[in-house]
């Protein structure tokens, strides 16, 4: 058996270790005294991110429910700022030698904020709300996949049986789409437990007036488990205001009023300018992939290697994320976050060569062109539909790719931007009415290599949802991504992933952007962090200042 004792790295997971650098939020604070700080008070957050039209991080599985929720959820593990896994509301973790069995020890001095225990029978209930096909999840369903017998060995103990070997099983279960909710909360029906999902963490949901806010209340018997906690006792401040204000610059003007304590999202021009406001500025990149747009090989035009290359080499994405972005993004050159260490960059193969770009097409038959200069072949325009959410996509991001919408242009490609809301957006990738899509996934390590790229991905899950947007089938990826996830050697697991995303970035699928932003800037409070896991923001030590 492999262990993972509260404190202590997780011996199965050796190059979790390695998965902190760069993952750690930085954090520019404005020079000067920022005045004395008080308890109690409402902190008023404003987020640019879309809705939620569900509370509950189990139902569908979108960053915005992670972000809300980290408030009054909480995981069985966590992540500190080296990369190392740590318990939470677990004690620890054993694995046995064949990695089929994982043994996980609870605390036991935890209840939900209804009174229901925190126990190995609320794991199990959690764990099947996550599989279960009515919940329509997505991220937490992944993460609880292979699991395929959950045992209750005690009130402290419950025995994860695996139909596969998953190392990754732990770096996933701290994730909030997979966080711990009262069962008699969800026993409520999806309903109610989407307006008001209950759970262990240090604020609690009162109500919800959508398109507005959500409010959340101090829980004042919250028993300290958050890794980030710096205090004895729950939350400083009495209650946290959560308002949905989709334009930036209302966010920022709110933000500078000193109407609004944090907000999310913020403009480029506005991070750079917030230190000489005397606002400051959290930058916390989130883990495991990077920023891209995926080109669909299932259907024409993309699923002609050349095709797809030709629009790589033509997009030149550089300059626009130089200018639109002020400083505060660098281009990537791989699939993967540059926080995680098995990171594989290759600037040469993304170079821009517009030359080369009309020989590929002209090789490929798109020799035509009509009378708007787009090429076409056997009476076909080339044409890729690439959907965009407005609510996921920043007004910077968007600008992109109106650039390179402009670039592909000149070598004859009709790129048809379609700005929509985040339902609309799920649709059209459901229905396969995209070519070309930018869709961010956010999980912790760099098994999100198996998730956005096996084809097994390429079947939707209960939500709806799949992850590989590329529609990569490929055996020999899949071998691969199936060999990292069973082996707990690092240096091989290293390997694997770097074997892997060769075969992701040689296919020409994937034209890497940025990694995924994630900024914050507050005013009138302190002590805002965020978590080591998925990036986002807890507001367990904040409080207002004078």
């Amino acid at each position: 058996m492999r262990s993972l004792r509260r404190a202590l790295p997780v011996a199965v997971l050796a190059s979790a270790a390695l998965l902190a650098s760069g993952c750690a939020a930085e954090t520019d604070a404005p020079s000067g005294d920022a005045g004395g700080t008080s308890t109690g008070g409402t902190l008023v957050y404003a987020t640019g991110d879309a809705e939620p039209t569900c509370l509950d991080p189990h139902v569908g599985g979108n960053y915005p429910q992670g972000l809300i929720s980290t408030q009054y959820l909480e995981p069985l593990f966590g992540r500190d700022a080296d990369g190392q896994i740590v318990p939470w509301l677990a004690e620890s973790a054993d694995v046995s030698d064949d990695g089929l069995t994982w043994t996980i020890t609870l605390r036991d001095d935890i209840s939900f904020t209804d009174g229901t225990p925190f126990d190995a029978e609320a794991v199990k209930a959690n764990i099947e709300h996550l599989q279960d096909p009515d919940t329509a999840s997505s991220t937490g369903y992944l993460s609880v996949k292979e699991v395929s017998d959950i045992e209750v060995v005690d009130e402290t103990h419950v025995a994860l049986h695996l139909e596969s070997p998953k190392s990754s099983l732990l770096e996933v279960l701290s994730q909030q789409w997979s966080a711990m909710q009262s069962p008699a909360g969800i026993e409520r029906g999806m309903e109610e437990n989407c307006r008001a999902p209950i759970g262990t963490g240090p604020f609690i949901v009162e109500s919800w007036t959508p398109q507005q806010s959500v409010t959340m209340t101090r829980n004042d018997d919250y028993v300290p488990t958050n890794p980030e906690l710096d205090h004895d006792g729950g939350a400083l401040v009495e209650a946290l205001e959560w308002r949905f204000i989709p334009d930036a610059a209302t966010r920022q003007a709110a933000l500078a009023s000193g109407e609004v304590n944090v907000i999310d999202n913020p403009l480029p021009t506005d991070i750079a300018a917030a230190d000489a406001q005397g606002l400051t500025h959290i930058d916390a990149p989130r883990p495991a992939a990077a920023n891209r747009i995926e080109l669909n090989s299932s259907q024409a035009p993309f699923d002609d290697r050349d095709v797809r290359e030709a629009f790589i080499r033509a997009a030149d994405p550089s300059p626009g994320i130089e200018t639109l972005f002020a400083g505060t993004a660098t281009r990537s050159f791989s699939v993967l976050s540059s926080a995680e260490p098995f990171a594989l960059s290759d600037e040469e193969l993304f170079r821009t060569d517009v030359d080369e770009a009309n020989d590929l097409l002209d090789a490929a038959g798109w020799t035509s062109r009509d009378d708007d200069g787009v090429r076409t072949k056997d009476g076909e325009r080339l044409t890729v539909r690439f959907p965009v959410s407005t609510n996921q996509s920043t007004a910077a991001e968007q600008s992109l790719f109106e650039q390179i919408q402009a670039n592909t242009a000149e070598v004859g490609f009709d790129v048809d931007l379609q700005p929509t809301d985040l339902s609309t957006w799920y649709g059209a990738l459901a229905a396969h009415e995209y070519e070309a899509v930018s869709a961010p996934y956010t999980t912790v390590g760099p098994d999100v290599l198996r998730i956005l790229y096996h084809s097994d991905g390429t079947i939707p899950a209960p939500s709806g949802y799949f992850a590989n947007n590329a529609q990569l089938t490929d055996a020999d990826l899949d071998q691969l991504l199936t060999d990292a996830l069973a082996t707990t050697d690092a240096d091989e697991r290293a390997d694997l992933y770097t074997q892997a995303q060769r075969i992701v970035l040689d296919s020409f699928t994937v034209l890497p952007l940025y990694d995924q932003q994630n900024h914050f800037l507050t005013n009138g409070v302190e002590g805002v962090t965020t978590l080591h896991t998925i990036s986002t923001p807890t507001f367990v030590n904040a409080a207002l200042t004078d």
